[in-house]
């Protein structure tokens, strides 16, 4: 018996071709046509590419800036230059952003909508970050306050660009933030400069010790001080000072109050005695990381009284807390 296979047929070349012959023809025109439906498509997309002339956006972190910090939270602002090459407008979707330290996550999160870049444009996008000093103390117990750290932030530009579809864009950028801690106050004794029932003038003699691993230039003090449970009042920074880090300092402070108008603790002092004290208020500071208002406390402090020879009386040199 006699198969297709033992009955060739001759092609117009005069080939004899059996079916499976056949079979395969038709394999190779069907891969045929696919690779040049492929080619269409591409060769399409590339001119579509050169008439609209689409490209990749670009985009460079130009800078980080501090607009907050204080004992609380730190604010980073990421300044993100961003350059559309295309003549139509791109979305960008989505912004992605890690801030780590020593690769440990410090804070995460999404910014969705962040916009649109124009076309055949450049924009510089904002990304504001906050990092909350509890959260980052309790998480790690090995970050000190007053200590200074390493930060690496991550940014995820994620766009739609026309032709591409959508499009990641990473950036990253490195540096140091703070982890302040408030300066220690106490009053290390009082200087008369001038006494009167009416007017007295005196001098603080303040002691302040810089915890922290970065100097603070001192630039003013907003604070009341009470003698016993007298408030006499608040008291203003003659000249700024440099509080050296992780030193103490001391530093003068004139107050003038009347005397008439107090009770019996601070005659008590007049006399030699010892006399609690308490101090609440703010200090203005400049940091390498900018400015900072830090809140200062005493409470349940103890001071003497040292009076100038011009001042009337002995000098009392029994002054030590």
């Amino acid at each position: 018996m006699s198969t297709s296979e033992d009955n060739p047929e001759v092609s117009e070349r005069g080939i004899f071709k059996s079916e499976k012959d056949k079979e395969d023809d038709k394999d190779e025109k069907k891969d045929g046509f696919v690779e040049k439906v492929k080619d269409f498509i591409h060769d399409i997309g590339e001119k579509i590419e050169g008439v609209i002339g689409v490209g990749k956006p670009t985009a460079d972190v130009k800078g980080i800036h501090i607009p907050t910090v204080n004992l609380h939270k730190i604010d980073l602002v990421v300044d993100v230059l961003i350059k559309n090459p295309n003549p139509v407008p791109i979305p960008l979707i989505d912004i992605n952003y890690l801030i780590e330290s020593d690769g440990r996550k410090l804070v995460s999160g999404l910014i969705p909508d962040a916009g649109t870049i124009h076309s055949h444009g450049e924009e510089t996008v904002k990304i504001p970050l906050t990092l909350i000093y509890d959260d980052i103390k309790e998480t790690y117990a090995d970050i000190k306050p007053g200590s200074i750290i390493p930060y690496l932030i991550k940014v995820e530009l994620i766009f739609d660009v026309p032709v591409l579809g959508r499009f990641t864009l990473p950036l990253d950028k490195t540096g140091k933030i703070p982890i302040p801690y408030k300066p220690d106050i106490d009053i290390d004794k009082i200087q008369f400069k001038k006494f009167s029932m009416e007017e007295t003038v005196a001098n603080l003699h303040l002691k302040l010790e810089n915890m922290n691993d970065f100097d603070l230039g001192l630039n003013a003090l907003d604070y009341e001080v009470w003698l016993g449970d007298d408030n006499i009042g608040g008291a203003q920074l003659s000249k700024s000072a440099n509080l050296e880090k992780n030193r103490i300092s001391y530093i003068d402070v004139p107050i003038t109050f009347r005397p008439k108008d107090f009770g019996s603790a601070l005659w008590d002092m007049i006399r030699g005695k010892g006399l609690g004290y308490t101090m609440k208020g703010n200090i203005d500071v400049d940091t390498p990381f900018g400015a900072m208002k830090l809140p200062i406390s005493k409470v349940g402090g103890t001071t003497h009284l040292k009076k100038d020879k011009g001042a009337g009386g002995d000098d009392d040199d029994d002054d030590e807390e």
